[in-house]
């Protein structure tokens, strides 16, 4: 991995798990976008197909990051004639934030300026992609999906999660981050390349593993002083279906919850001294 210095922090200092790449074709674009997945099926293959009819994929590379999928979905075929840039396989230990520590050092050490993450599981309204990138030209560090400002569209949500997102996750968030945000649980957001390589950020730690990443990521833009925002989005569970979503059960919940307060006191900050 090449080295590259911001500050006083080198990417030979980060700590990123194992992971394999294939790369498809050649940089094209100044932003890139991290897509997330592991056994998402058809889902995923109907969102690529969506990207590539809106001539997303084309206008910037699109990344799949993948956690060992088994189910076939991301045949290279498949992914050249959909146009996706690379597919990396992580290959080491942890769940989604270390697949999204793959997927950010490949992609900072590939040279782009911005990062545009979204879910690979086809609830999120892609079209708005391209709304990212434009925050991203216009400075913010940090932008966030929402379905509940005006312009947004959430539909079939589970009661319970509404509850939980607007009550609960998106207030303490938002005391933390010393900023308003209203949909806190999104993995549709951007982040520069600034804030990802500013030493007071530090994302490249083994401390992120599981759903710790997107907490702190969300709170410590603000903080840091980068400009933040949110941007209306639609995010809609289907109908008459299982929600399709990692997150089942009492004790991935509970996980959350300890994440989130772990964020909101600052246990994920660097600490003094430390350089990864």
């Amino acid at each position: 991995m090449a080295s590259e210095i911001h500050g006083q922090l080198s990417a030979q200092d980060w700590q990123v798990p194992s992971f394999e790449k294939e790369v498809l074709k050649d940089k094209a674009s100044k932003y890139v976008i991290i897509i997330p997945v592991i056994n998402e099926g058809e889902r995923i293959k109907s969102q690529l197909r969506d990207m590539a009819q809106q001539g997303i994929c084309r206008a910037i590379d699109t990344v799949i990051v993948d956690g060992g999928s088994t189910d076939g979905s991301l045949a290279l075929d498949f992914l050249k004639d959909m146009g996706t840039r690379a597919l990396l396989t992580k290959t080491g230990p942890g769940k989604l934030s270390a697949q999204l520590r793959c997927g950010y050092a490949w992609a900072l050490t590939e040279g782009y300026d911005g990062i545009i993450t979204v879910d690979g599981n086809g609830k999120d309204g892609v079209d708005a992609v391209p709304k990212f990138a434009e925050a991203l030209d216009s400075g913010h560090g940090y932008v966030q999906a929402s379905r509940f400002i005006p312009g947004g569209r959430s539909e079939n949500i589970p009661l319970s999660r509404y509850l939980a997102i607007r009550f609960i996750h998106a207030p303490l968030q938002s005391l933390a981050a010393k900023h308003w945000f209203t949909d806190t649980t999104q993995g549709f957001r951007a982040y520069s390349r600034d804030y990802l390589l500013n030493p007071g950020t530090q994302p490249f730690r083994e401390v992120f593993t599981k759903y710790e990443l997107l907490a702190y990521l969300t709170i410590r833009a603000s903080q840091l002083g980068y400009p933040v925002t949110e941007l209306p989005t639609s995010r809609v569970y289907p109908a008459n279906e299982p929600v399709p979503t990692k997150i089942k059960g009492l004790s991935p919940l509970l996980e959350l919850l300890s994440v989130l307060f772990k964020a909101l006191f600052g246990v994920y900050h660097p600490k003094s001294g430390q350089t990864e």
